[in-house]
């Protein structure tokens, strides 16, 4: 019977009023106002956080072009950019070969960490020793805190933190390789990948190089990853840093090196090159697209590497050791 159901809400109870009345006290249009809604939603195109208006104007849109998603950044806070959030100048040598092969080439060392626990073979024992003969301290750190500052690299329980890697200028390479008979220098033009650029550099050194040019944009640089691919190989030869490659190439032209340019369409094989019995600059291209227009208009000759035609390509790393191999088989031949 209505009026007598005794749920919850279901019976209206007199509020308190002015007076006796009874009469209850309203709102001031506050709950009227706020069912009135906010009226017709906006046009996809008209909404900042929206993908069609972020087609539409890329350049006004809160989280388009460098304007990362994630959280909002608060009033007064400034971004930190992911990068600007990477320990300033620390590098890392990891794994015991590259550790030990540091070690022997009496590479800088800021700090030398230890895994608790870790299994003692004959190349943990000769880090032990050479630590010991540089005076270096090897601190013990747990695996999960050895993980965290190698950033999850295979460290093999033994890692280095080295300070900010210090290039060479090209101008001083090319001093020191003018200095040998038959110098050979490696330039790459674009290598983006840190494992590529380490490979190279073990093959330069391990072939005789006098130094490797790196461009200073769009190319790899030392890290953690190539020190580890390299095995420590990049302590034995210079490592330059190019502003402008191209200029760099011709300065070594005039200075009577001779510019090899690895290229799959070359139409010199890499074995039959002019001039191997003098001064060689071998230029190896990146990984997807080769050597760029201007690099190849400055090479003297452009060679390639004979290879079963069921492959497109070899990688750069493996080309670039091939071709260091051919340029002293060549040379030992001469």
């Amino acid at each position: 019977m209505a009026g007598n159901s005794q749920r919850k809400g279901a019976v209206r109870k007199r509020g308190k009023g002015i007076g006796n009345s009874g009469i209850t006290a309203g709102s001031g249009g506050r709950v009227k106002r706020g069912l009135e809604g906010r009226g017709p939603t906006p046009k996809a195109e008209d909404r900042p956080y929206h993908k069609a208006y972020r087609n539409r104007r890329p350049e006004e849109s809160p989280i388009s072009g460098n304007k990362p998603r994630g959280r909002r950044t608060p009033p007064g806070e400034q971004r930190v950019r992911t990068e600007q959030r990477k320990a300033p100048g620390a590098e890392w040598v990891i794994g015991r070969n590259a550790v030990l092969e540091a070690l022997q080439a009496g590479l800088p060392v800021r700090r030398g960490y230890l895994m608790e626990g870790a299994e003692r073979d004959s190349r943990v024992s000769d880090i032990l020793r050479l630590a010991a003969e540089q005076g270096q301290t090897l601190l013990q750190a747990s695996r999960s805190e050895l993980d965290r500052m190698t950033a999850g690299a295979v460290h093999q329980g033994v890692a280095l933190q080295l300070p900010e890697f210090e290039y060479a200028h090209p101008g001083d390479v090319l001093d020191a390789a003018l200095d040998h008979t038959a110098p050979l220098v490696v330039a790459c033009d674009s290598i983006t990948d840190p494992r590529n650029l380490g490979a190279i550099i073990r093959s330069a050194a391990a072939f005789g190089a006098a130094g490797i040019i790196l461009p200073e944009r769009r190319s790899a640089h030392m890290t953690a990853a190539s020190w580890k691919t390299s095995a420590g190989a990049a302590a034995r030869v210079p490592i330059a840093l190019a502003t402008n490659l191209n200029r760099v190439i011709k300065e070594y032209a005039d200075a009577g090196f001779v510019v090899v340019g690895l290229a799959g369409e070359g139409e010199t094989p890499i074995a039959d090159i002019p001039g191997v019995d003098g001064p060689v600059l071998l230029v190896v291209g990146s990984e997807g697209d080769g050597l760029s227009r201007l690099v190849r208009d400055n090479c003297d000759v452009l060679a390639s590497i004979p290879i079963s035609s069921a492959v497109e390509s070899l990688n750069a790393s493996v080309a670039a050791s091939i071709a260091l191999y051919a340029i002293e088989a060549a040379r030992a031949d001469a």
